[in-house]
């Protein structure tokens, strides 16, 4: 497996220490478990699906959380080994907690369970401050000079 020194950049940029945290946790999160399995979808151009595989989980048995741009699922299987006696035993209900790292202004905006997957509903708002605005040009007006209007002196 490859490692990346990211020291090189800790010396030279300022402010960029998040991103270098998400690439130090994206290269050791890649020798964790693969269960569940889970896809993640582009459904539009701000919005996201995550699938979760848990056949055999409950609703009640799942979890949701988000927190300060992670998205926690967590399973929890109820114990019910005393009821049933399994000849075979291939289905993995064990417990499972899968973390996803979300984008600025990324919100979760639904969650719903049905034939074994868990569907997670993810959208992108922005602020209105800092979505692209149009900015009217008018014309026939006196120069602007630091935010003042500058009154022309062929008008006196």
């Amino acid at each position: 497996m490859r490692t990346i020194d990211l020291s090189p950049l800790y010396r030279s940029v300022v402010g960029f220490d998040r991103l270098a945290s998400l690439l130090d946790a994206a290269a050791s999160n890649e020798a964790a478990s693969g269960y569940p399995p889970y896809n993640i979808e582009r459904t539009d151009e701000n919005a996201y699906r995550i699938e979760i595989a848990v056949a055999g989980f409950k609703s009640d048995e799942l979890s949701i959380e988000v927190k300060e741009n992670l998205l926690t699922v967590t399973g929890r299987k109820t114990a019910n080994d005393d009821i049933k006696r399994y000849l075979h035993r291939g289905l993995a209900e064990r417990n499972f907690e899968r973390r996803f790292q979300l984008a600025d202004y990324v919100i979760v905006h639904d969650a719903a369970l049905a034939d074994g997957l868990l569907s997670i509903a993810l959208k992108r708002e922005l602020p209105e401050a800092l979505k692209p605005r149009t900015i009217e040009i008018k014309s026939d007006a006196a120069p602007l000079i630091e935010g003042k209007t500058v009154k022309s002196e062929k008008a006196a």
